[in-house]
Order: C-alpha cells, then structure tokens, then sequence
C-alpha cells in the first residue's frame, strides 16, 4: 500500500460529485435523490474479501484498462483510495460518491489495497469493494428510469470488455447472496416529517418490508436515522428481473410520497398554527445559532425543508436545504477550515456556514 498521500483537488470531481443535489428531478421536496447500483465480480479473480493484495490491484489493472473503449466513464477521474488521507475519503462517503467500506472508515472494514472509485458525470465505478466492482448511478429527485439507464448504459460497455461471474441459474455472483441475481439495489433518498409527526411512520415502513422493501438512515446499511431522511430499497434481488426490481420500487415509493404528501395536509389542517410555530423555530435556531451538532443541524434542516415544501418559506430554495445536508458535514467542514477539527469546532463551523447560506441564498423574512 503506498505511503504518499495526495490532496483531493474537489475541482478534478465532474460537477462536484453533486448534481444530484440540484433538485431538478421529480419530487425534489420530497425525494433528494435516486441511486442505481449493480454488483459485479469478475472471472478469475477471489471475491475482494478473500483475494490477496496483487489480486485486488491486478484486477483494478485489467478494469482501469478496458475503461478506454467504455463510452460512460471515457476521461472519468480515478480516485485511488488508499491514497487519501481520512478526511478526503470521508468527504467522498458523505458526497455518497463512495461506501463506507470502500472508504476504509469503520473497524470492521480496514482499508483495501487496490480499493478505488472511477468518476464519471451521473456515474461512478466502485472497484474492489465488497464485490469486485459496483457501478452506481445518482439522480436529483424521483428518477428511477432515467438512473437505471445510466447505470445499465455503463454494465452493458463494461461487460463488452471484462468478463463478469455469471452463473446461468443463479445470475451474476455476489459476495453476498441477497445481491445474487440481478446484483441491482435501487434505492431512493426520501424525506418523510409529515409521516413522523402525525406518527404514521410505523405503518408504513411496515408495509414497505411486506412488500421486500427495506430502510435506512442516510448513508445506507448501518446508518441511523436522522433528520426525518430514509434510504428506501430492495431487499433482494435473486429471483426478480431489473424491470419488476423497478416497478416495485417505483409502485411502493409513489405511494410512499401520497402518504407524506396527505399527511401534510392533515397537519395543517388539525395543527396548523402549531406546526407553523415548530418549522419557524427551526428556522430561526439554524439563522441564528452558534454551534450546531450534525444531529440538531439535520432536525432543524429537516423542519425547515417541510416549511418549504408547504410554501410557509418561499425564498429558500430546495437546493440550498440539499446542499447544507451534505456541507454541513465534518469532513466537508474540515475541508472548508482546511485543517482537521474537533467536535467543538466543528459545531461552531457547522453553525456558522448554516448561517451564512440562509443569509445569503435564503434572503430576508418577515
């Protein structure tokens, strides 16, 4: 594993690793974001947890070599892992650009050698992760079609060049078997105050796993819940085709965004004045507080995006709240203050940038 560490140069990442925070898709108040991932592994190599160190980086060779005649990731920008420091490989995990595990930033999964990430415009390759490679594709918003495409787009060029595990019964092999199949997760980024407050929340993730859904907090697989925002997905893929692992999500999340959508009617409607009263404190804490924990800053943001999406703030836009969710975070901080911080400094940094963004992209209020 190499010694020297490079500097992440966040101007090299196509559109910042964030366009899907531009709220342009379907459902932006309610959907932040739609992720398309495929589990692959390639033939002839151990699964990356049993494969030795030449292996994971013989296997990264022959990828980084076919990507040329890959159209989706012709010119994308490698990233070796092992090569940044902590903060630069926590900033692209909360850029959701990168896994936890791929990151090496939990005990349970220390960091791989020949672990990297290709990143394209929509699209990224992760290599050496649980399985050999995941291909992910991100969108703003509500777009299952449009993310599948792009990630479909990049299997298809990718597995003209590379062969991938496939079993004729069984599918494409995975490390884990509920990836086995068609090794496809979709998911989606979905932000439900409506159903917390009116304490519908319970029934409805209940009937998500009826239906094979699972859900999680922000960042996936271990992650908790903060902020009101859930990570919807598939349980399991074997036994299912791309098209129904969509529709399914598509049919389950449609209904989803119906039930938080009358639940806000209701809370107007049966609470109106109080309601009023808890968003605008929300956003008058974030306006003028001085230190800000990440749990307080996603609650308070979380009160102030549903004040927006009932028309309460007008002049916030839901950009904005997309971007705070995400530079409002430690390694983003630190990378802002260009040098490491504490807990406490990072609090009152997180405080400060929240301040600063609603004075100057939120304007005045009365």
């Amino acid at each position: 594993m190499s010694g020297a560490k490079q500097a992440l140069d966040l101007s090299l990442l196509p559109d910042g690793g964030v366009r899907w925070l531009d709220a342009s898709g379907s459902h932006a108040d309610i959907v932040i974001s739609t992720r398309m991932r495929l589990a692959r592994n390639v033939t002839g190599y151990a699964f990356t947890g049993r494969a030795r160190d030449g292996e994971r980086l013989r296997m990264l060779a022959q990828v980084r070599d076919a990507l040329g005649a890959v159209p989706s990731l012709r010119g994308s920008l490698l990233l070796r892992l092992e090569e940044l420091v902590v903060q630069d490989r926590q900033l692209l995990h909360e850029r959701h650009l990168v896994s936890k595990e791929l990151a090496g930033l939990d005990q349970q999964h220390p960091l791989r050698s020949g672990a990297a990430v290709f990143l394209g415009e929509n699209v990224g390759l992760l290599v050496n992760e649980e399985d050999h490679l995941r291909l992910q594709a991100l969108r703003s918003g509500f777009a299952v079609p449009q993310a599948f495409e792009t990630v479909q787009r990049l299997d298809r060029e990718l597995g003209a060049q590379v062969p991938f595990a496939f079993h004729r019964e069984f599918g494409f092999l995975t490390a884990c078997p509920t990836n086995t199949g068609t090794g496809l997760r979709a998911s989606v980024l979905i932000h439900l105050p409506g159903l917390v407050l009116t304490k519908e929340i319970g029934k409805v993730l209940a009937g998500l796993q009826q239906m094979g859904l699972t859900y999680r907090g922000l960042y996936g697989e271990g992650s908790e819940v903060v902020g009101n925002f859930f990570q919807l997905s598939n349980q399991t893929t074997l036994g299912r085709s791309e098209d129904e692992l969509q529709d399914l999500l598509v049919r389950v999340v449609r209904h989803v965004i119906e039930r938080e959508e009358e639940a806000r009617r209701v809370l107007v409607r049966d609470a109106g004045y109080i309601i009023e009263d808890k968003l605008w404190r929300a956003y008058g804490t974030l306006r003028y507080a001085r230190s800000l924990t990440f749990d307080e800053a996603m609650n308070y943001l979380s009160g102030v995006r549903l004040a927006v999406g009932l028309k309460l703030i007008t002049r916030l836009s839901v950009y904005t709240l997309n971007k705070l969710l995400i530079f409002a975070q430690s390694a983003h901080l630190a990378h802002l203050e260009g040098r490491e911080l504490t807990d406490t400094e990072a609090n009152l940094a997180r405080a400060r940038y929240v301040r600063q963004a609603l004075v100057s992209e939120g304007g005045g209020f009365e």
